[in-house]
Parts: structure tokens; sequence; C-alpha cells
């Protein structure tokens, strides 16, 4: 970890602990929360370091509510988020991160926006599709690939909500992971970061699987709307700043 203060990882795993706590009450997080974070204060991290914590907390989730993963909707976003892995490396290779960035941003505030005035968008092969190629760009680009798929499930059952979302980041974040050591663009430092702090995300985990009987189902929805609104507002201020 040449180069690193350790202010700076301590700060960063702070971080990740809260990520890892968001995501196992809400069923994502540790991405959204660390993303903008981690690029403010080493950008260099980004978007390998969140991708690598993102397949930890992602498969403590799953192994501990898997019975409860809707696999039929499943079969349609994760087979559409392999081109958009590609789409993701090709984004991080031939543009800026404060371009991808501003268009994340704003993509996912026009999809809460949508999301809270209108019906919710109905989840069906087409709507998965589209959410599943997304995550696959969004994710592969910037390390937050959740919202257009958490959008589509905040009004199913909470333990449903985190299972299915985490057979999608599991497998989607090793497709991103895949895509960018074949873009070259999978450095080793923040894996080694990655290593270090997962003692952190590990804790994050354990405190949030023992809040999740506290959390009812409007407050899951808000939950979700709130962290979404959250993390696109600080990717795009960091993105234009």
């Amino acid at each position: 970890m040449t180069g690193l203060s350790w202010q700076v990882v301590v700060l960063i795993g702070l971080v990740a602990m809260a990520g890892a706590y968001v995501q196992a009450v809400v069923g994502l997080g540790l991405g959204l929360l660390m993303a903008p974070i981690v690029a403010l204060l080493e950008p260099s991290l980004v978007p390998v370091l969140p991708l690598w914590l993102a397949l930890l907390i992602s498969g403590l989730n799953l192994a501990d509510e898997h019975e409860h993963v809707d696999w039929r909707s499943t079969a349609w976003s994760l087979p559409a988020r392999v081109p958009g892995t590609f789409v993701g490396a090709w984004l991080v290779a031939s543009f800026t991160e404060a371009q991808i960035g501003v268009v994340l941003a704003v993509m996912v505030l026009v999809a809460v926006g949508l999301t809270v005035r209108t019906v919710s968008v109905p989840l069906n092969p087409a709507s998965l599709s589209i959410a599943g190629f997304v995550a696959g760009t969004t994710g592969t680009a910037t390390s937050i690939g959740g919202p257009p798929i958490a959008l589509l499930y905040q009004r199913e059952r909470p333990e449903v909500v985190r299972a299915t979302l985490s057979v999608f980041f599991f497998v989607g974040v090793m497709l991103s992971l895949t895509g960018l050591a074949l873009s070259g663009s999978l450095a080793r430092t923040p894996s080694e970061v990655a290593l270090v702090l997962s003692p952190l995300v590990l804790v994050g985990y354990v405190v949030g699987r023992r809040s999740r009987p506290y959390v009812d189902g409007p407050s899951f929805r808000r939950g979700v709307l709130v962290v979404c609104t959250v993390s696109a507002v600080a990717l795009l201020v960091r993105s234009v700043v």
C-alpha cells in the first residue's frame, strides 16, 4: 500500500464499516457510500476497492438469506449485466471518472424522482434486463451498480430484496472485476487495501444483521431511496467539483 497514509486507510475503513452495516440492513449501500468518498480521498482506489468489499458483503448476505432469492427475476437481470460489464470496462479506459460520475448521478436522481412520484416500475423481463445492463455498465465504471436493480425491488419484502440483490451483486462484481482485469485496470494496491479492510466490513455486517428486525416495510423503502439519493448527490458534487 505504498503512498497511502494510515489516516486515509482508517477513514476509508470506517466508511466501509458503515456501508457494510447499511447493506446488511437494506440490501445495498457499501458501494454507494464508499465510491464517492474514496474517490475524494484516493481516486486511484476506485472502482477496484469498493468492488472487492462489495463482493465480500454480498457474499455474507447471500449465505445468510439464500432461501429468499427471487431466482426468476435474477435469470433476466444477471445475463443482461454481462454486456454492460464490457461497456463499463470500455468507459473506464475511454472517459474520465468525472464524466462517468456526472452521467451516473443524474441517471440515479431521475430514477428516484420518477419512482417517488409515480407507481413502481413492474418487475418484468424488459425492466429487469434494462436494469441489469445499466447496473453492469455503471457498476464496472464507478463501482455503483445497485440503484437500477434496487429501485425495481423497493416494494418487495426486505428479505427478498437483500437476498436477490446479493446474488446480483456477487455475480455482477465478479464479472466487473474480470472485465477490469481483461482491460488492464485491475490495480494491485486497491486489492491489498481491500484485504486489510475486510475485518471492518465483517463487523459492520454483524451489527447490521442484528438491526434487521427493527426495519419495517415503509422504512425499508425509504431507506433504499435515501441511500440511492444521497450517493447520487455525493457522486454528482464530487464529479463536478
